[in-house]
């Protein structure tokens, strides 16, 4: 029996308890995490962008973002691509990078309305883009994201909140707002939002529980787990050249390969 990832992935968001995801940046990652048991995953922009020597959220690694679909739709749990402002000049060729993404097997996409000159899209076009995707894709699970905390933005409660009702409305099923970290601010937008609402986890200012209490139904890791291998990396190597204790837990070359042979 085939079975419906996308639906698999809009019923996360409504559970008892939020969906913690998890961000990967390589089909290792994604097995991983997989493997780990979470119920889903997600993927990073800016891990991805990094690893390929790109930038983020410059719409330069469309050829990437879907080979990474290629290979992590495999997993056995819905897959989200995060494709950053969409990677098409306009509504119908956003939707067409959705389609091949959903003829890939992926669950979910994550649309940010932020541009690289730190602007906000404009708001009647990016619900446009919502209702093309829709249109095209009926199934795939829209997380559409405003940046309006991220981007410091003139009262950006207020702004958040007005796209996220407008992007609710031109049929995205999720809102994302990244950078939002007082309590009271989720609670207003928690409140405000048909759609279950998405946070990304900041480390020091967020728990899963208190995350929870407020209502958030999605918390996304980001680039979060992507920057700890990073720095993971470099710290084992710094450990080795000490001649401090190093690698001791780490998977072995025949996990690893054991892995990638199952997913």
């Amino acid at each position: 029996m085939t079975v419906d990832r996308c639906a698999e992935f809009r019923t996360l968001h409504h559970a008892a308890a939020p969906l913690l995801l998890p961000n990967a940046w390589d089909h290792a990652s994604a097995a991983a995490l997989a493997d780990a048991g979470f119920a889903a995953v997600g993927t990073t922009s800016l891990g991805v962008a990094a690893a390929a020597g790109l930038p983020d959220a410059e719409g330069a690694t469309l050829a990437e973002t879907l080979q990474l679909a290629r290979s992590a739709s495999r997993l056995p749990c819905p897959l989200s691509v995060d494709i950053e402002g969409g990677f098409g000049a306009d509504s119908d060729g956003i939707a067409a990078v959705v389609a091949e993404l959903a003829d890939l097997g992926v669950a979910g996409i994550n649309l940010e309305d932020g541009r690289p000159d730190g602007t906000l899209a404009d708001l009647p076009r990016q619900a446009e883009v919502i209702r093309a995707i829709r249109a095209r894709v009926p199934g795939m699970f829209i997380n559409a994201r405003t940046d309006a905390f991220w981007l410091g933005v003139a009262e950006p409660l207020a702004e958040a909140s007005r796209r996220s009702s407008a992007y609710t409305e031109a049929g995205a099923d999720g809102v994302f707002v990244p950078g939002v970290a007082a309590e009271a601010d989720i609670s207003v937008l928690v409140a405000g939002s048909a759609a279950p609402v998405n946070v990304l986890f900041l480390p020091g200012r967020h728990t899963v529980a208190g995350l929870a209490a407020l209502g958030v139904r999605r918390i996304s890791l980001g680039s979060l787990l992507f920057r700890a291998a990073l720095h993971a990396t470099v710290e084992t190597a710094r450990a080795i050249q000490a001649g401090e204790p190093a690698g001791a837990g780490l998977p072995g070359y025949a996990d690893v390969a054991d892995l990638i042979s199952r997913f």
